[in-house]
């Protein structure tokens, strides 16, 4: 039996831990599935999805150096059909999140921009200052008193 990546198989759980299970996929081979991979769901408790003994289909998603077989269940399953509300339609004439929209800047000059920029930064500083007298208290370093 060749084991590749994405192949699926049947197996028989042979046990059962609080971080994963693990499958005997037979020839005396046995691999772990994870607790993220039992189920499309998120899983508290591995027990409430399957029993010793059950048999699982499974997918392998790799096969390490020193033959560590790693397996899906919910990855071996058909992905279920989403039958929730689809996104809304994009309204015309309305960019959307994913629409490259110009920036306002496109059209300045770097100097424009810096001006801009030299411009805003002095009205907060000037703000800042009004606010605070003019003092700038600032708190001792480490170590100094």
């Amino acid at each position: 039996m060749q084991l590749d990546a994405g192949a699926i198989f049947s197996g028989k759980v042979t046990g059962i831990t609080k971080f994963g299970v693990f499958v005997d996929i037979g020839e005396g081979r046995t691999g772990m599935v994870h607790i993220s991979e039992v189920a499309q769901t998120y899983v508290e408790n591995i027990a409430d999805f399957v029993k010793n003994g059950d048999e699982v289909k499974v997918k392998v998603l790799s096969v390490s150096e020193d033959g560590k077989i790693s397996l899906s269940i919910k990855r071996a399953q058909e992905q279920p059909k989403r039958n929730g509300p689809r996104p809304p339609a994009p309204v015309p004439d309305r960019p959307t999140a994913r629409e490259w929209t110009p920036k306002r800047n496109e059209n300045m000059s770097f100097e424009d921009m810096m001006s801009k920029f030299k411009q805003s930064s002095d009205d907060k500083f000037s703000d800042l200052n009004r606010k605070t007298g003019g003092e700038i208290r600032r708190s001792p370093k480490r170590g100094q008193k």
